[in-house]
């Protein structure tokens, strides 16, 4: 069994941390420990950082999801090892058959989690519902934040407007616009259920 992150050596996992990230100019560089601080076993306490998941947001969701996954097995964190490990391959399968959707990928996960999550509940293990749960939340991280619904009632406005649309007739055309738009910021459902409401008005 591998250690918990807490027995494993500040100083191995500080070196596996600034190892990752280290390669980006974004960051601030890493400061040497001082003489003192070789004194007392390690960095200043105020110069300590803990490990940081997916900091590049300018990275794809793929290669944050490996870099975390490589941060996390160093630190000897199982949980996280394994669902991180389920959701790579998934977005690597999905690479290799041509798709560039990760966060369609990444929500089917999510989906799946909640859906389990709900069965264990009804099927009386809470227990594996949570771990279900604490799942779903690992992989939300890596989706991008959910419109507001003012936000995306406006932009289905504004799609309305700019097709032309005036019934319930028109959400084929609508929902392409209004997909564009959201840029994975809010699921098919709760678009399609907007467009509806506004064709419908």
């Amino acid at each position: 069994m591998r250690p918990h992150a807490t027995a494993v050596p500040y100083r191995r996992r500080r070196r596996a941390m600034w190892a990752q990230i280290r390669p980006f100019p974004s960051m601030r560089p890493f400061s040497a420990p001082t003489p003192a601080a070789h004194a007392t076993g390690g960095a200043p306490r105020a110069n300590r950082r803990p490990p940081s998941y997916h900091v590049h947001r300018d990275m794809t969701a793929l290669d944050r999801v490996k870099d975390d996954l490589a941060m996390a097995r160093k630190a000897g964190e199982r949980e996280r090892v394994g669902t991180l490990s389920l959701v790579l391959s998934e977005l690597q399968k999905a690479a290799k058959e041509g798709s560039d959707d990760e966060v369609a990928v990444l929500r089917r996960e999510r989906k799946r989690r909640h859906e389990s999550a709900r069965a264990f509940r009804e099927g009386g293990r809470p227990e594996l519902a949570v771990a279900e749960e604490a799942e779903a939340a690992l992989i939300e991280q890596y989706l991008p934040a959910e419109l507001p619904d003012d936000e995306l009632r406006a932009m289905v406005v504004a799609a309305v407007a700019e097709t032309g649309a005036s019934s319930p007739k028109d959400m084929g055309r609508v929902m392409p616009v209004v997909m564009g738009k959201v840029a994975g910021r809010a699921d098919g459902r709760r678009v399609s259920q907007q467009v509806k409401e506004a064709l419908s008005a």
